[in-house]
């Protein structure tokens, strides 16, 4: 008996997936739980494995092509069974071996609650709900495209993008820009954007489109953070972890966001959400294929060490394409350190929806005036290790004043360590 290959629920409102790579074709053999295909949701590369043992006789969905959760992806059979368009009369459906499938749809988390809605509209997901009600939409007029008519997120991005069209009183979304007018000309090379290009190019947009982004900047002397690291490194890698001054630095922003909470907290239309978790994303560069933002989970709970584990874990996972979709998701607050290219300072962009992202910039010794402390003696010059922190907020839920007071807690945090 044939078996099917669905597509899995790989996490909470994760509707669609990407086919990125075929890692079998039509005729190879393969073995139960063996990897058969890569696909991408979220800007996470997921491996989807073989739910049978048998020959591929159909694939299905082709590569670059998004595709619903619980489509028809490809069929497992025994060589030469008959397959008729990508359908057999007698074929099995096994319940998917991926980490994170549900067989039935879960109930929508309280933040589906800020959307008033029929019951036949059955299962909402929160990011449906929440965008949903960030943009006054009533689902009962959005039509689902989704498996058995569910209303996925892009179905409501793209009723959002008719009624910017007709009424223009919503700001576009870059799904519904018109392509660019840049004329090529002769030796000019087109590199077709992949699927984590597109969706960080959309993400930005948005961004930009939806907070008012302000940037603040201070610089901290990082000269007992330095010794600290200094004097512990080599206990760390005892224990397996390279600690690194990005550890610092998450536990300054927990710091951080524990003097300020609104800091830790996002828009709504009904009022300021304050988030009770503290879950630190971390933008991680990918090279020419993009960057990746892993979240880590109550990151106000982590000790030094617990943090500097976590963030050597998910940087490596990140690169290597090891990532589960859930591990990208979450966060309330962001930290990229642009430093490590060489950067001084930047504009980051926030990540929605978010209040804020803190930009670090790269360690220079610089001189330095050390005022005197009694007030009577002289000041004095020294040589320190120096950082500029670029802080970019959301002008709706912070003022200068507010952003300010978290930025200079963060400091004062990394310039007093002991």
């Amino acid at each position: 008996m044939a078996t099917k290959v669905l597509v899995p629920r790989l996490g909470e409102g994760v509707d669609e997936v990407t086919v990125t790579k075929w890692l079998k074709q039509e005729g190879d053999s393969i073995n139960e739980l063996e990897p058969l295909l890569e696909v991408n949701t979220d800007k996470v590369d997921t491996e989807i494995p073989a739910p049978a043992t048998g020959t591929i006789l159909k694939i299905i969905a082709q590569e670059g092509i998004a595709a619903k959760v619980g489509e028809l992806l490809a069929i497992i059979g025994k060589p030469g069974e008959p397959v008729d368009n990508g359908r057999s009369p007698a074929v099995n459906t096994p319940e998917s071996k991926v980490e994170g499938q549900r067989s039935e749809p879960q109930p929508a988390t309280s933040n589906s609650s800020l959307v008033t809605r029929p019951s036949d509209l059955g299962f909402i997901s929160p990011v449906v709900a929440k965008i949903a009600a960030e943009h006054g939409v009533d689902l009962s007029q959005v039509n689902g495209t989704g498996l058995n008519g569910r209303i996925t997120k892009n179905d409501v991005l793209s009723y959002v993008g008719g009624e910017t069209k007709t009424t223009d009183h919503r700001p576009q979304t870059m799904v519904n820009r018109p392509p660019s007018n840049v004329t090529p000309v002769e030796g000019d090379q087109l590199i077709k954007h992949s699927t984590m290009r597109k969706s960080i190019a959309q993400h930005m947009v948005e961004s930009k489109h939806t907070s008012p982004h302000v940037l603040t900047v201070m610089e901290a002397d990082m000269s007992r953070v330095a010794k600290h690291r200094a004097a512990n490194k080599a206990a760390f890698e005892r224990d397996g972890v390279n600690l690194t001054f990005t550890a610092y630095f998450m536990m300054a922003i927990v710091a951080g966001l524990k003097a300020y909470p609104q800091t830790n907290s996002s828009w709504t239309d009904e009022g300021l959400l304050v988030h009770k978790n503290i879950n630190l994303g971390m933008a991680v560069s990918l090279g020419e294929d993009g960057l990746i933002v892993p979240v880590i989970k109550n990151a106000d709970d982590l000790s030094l060490l617990a943090m500097a584990r976590s963030i050597n874990d998910l940087a490596t996972r990140s690169r290597k394409k090891k990532l589960q979709p859930d591990e990208v998701k979450g966060g309330t607050f962001t930290l990229t350190n642009h430093g490590v290219s060489g950067s001084l300072f930047a504009f980051p962009v926030i990540n929605q929806p978010q209040a804020g992202i803190l930009g670090v910039g790269a360690m220079q010794k610089r001189v330095v005036v050390i005022p005197a402390k009694d007030g009577t003696s002289d000041d004095a010059i020294a040589i320190r290790p120096m950082v500029y922190m670029s802080f970019v907020f959301d002008h709706r839920i912070l003022d200068g004043a507010s952003a300010d007071w978290f930025l200079a807690k963060v400091k004062d945090t990394l310039e007093t360590w002991v």
